[in-house]
């Protein structure tokens, strides 16, 4: 099996390089902000964890801007609501999982972002509490599957364990 991975990882760099995407050193993140693949919504995820928050917030904006891609939205707004590399900023974070929840995306990550943006509602962190509208965007992320969800809501005593 290490072979077979390390076989893909080698021939996935090597169609990488052949297709112009990387130059100079290909150990750098920032070689994938301008990249017109998609895939690079993923590598958005391993810069930042690899502390290079400046390609990681390109690299998700970017994504954002080009696929209003819902899984950069929701990384971006993790980077924002704890503020590495960039000042701190809930109101930001909060917008960006609204729109994430307002999306459809196949994926299912808007399903994710529906109740990261349900819990912001419930606990007012960069917008105002609202009770009303945390517990439905709650309630449809826990019918889509997100077990968070149903848990959060046990937990604030808005719905028993015997109805979820």
């Amino acid at each position: 099996m290490k072979v077979f991975l390390s076989f893909l990882c080698s021939f996935f760099l090597i169609s990488t390089v052949a297709a112009g995407e990387i130059t100079g050193n290909t150990l750098s993140y920032e070689h994938y902000i301008n990249s017109k693949k998609r895939i690079k919504c993923l590598y958005g995820y391993a810069a930042d964890k690899t502390g290079d928050h400046k390609a990681a917030i390109a690299i998700f904006e970017d994504c954002i801007e080009r696929w209003n891609d819902v899984y950069s939205m929701i990384w971006l707004a993790q980077i924002y609501e704890v503020g590495v590399g960039v000042k701190q900023d809930y109101t930001y974070a909060t917008a960006l999982l609204k729109r994430g929840a307002l999306a459809d995306d196949e994926a299912g990550y808007s399903s994710l972002a529906k109740y990261h943006y349900g819990v912001a509602l419930y606990e007012g962190r960069g917008t105002p509490v609202d009770k009303e509208a945390a517990i439905k965007w709650l309630k449809k992320a826990a019918e889509e599957d997100v077990r968070d969800a149903t848990d959060y809501l046990i937990k604030q005593g808005e719905i028993s364990k015997e109805n979820s």
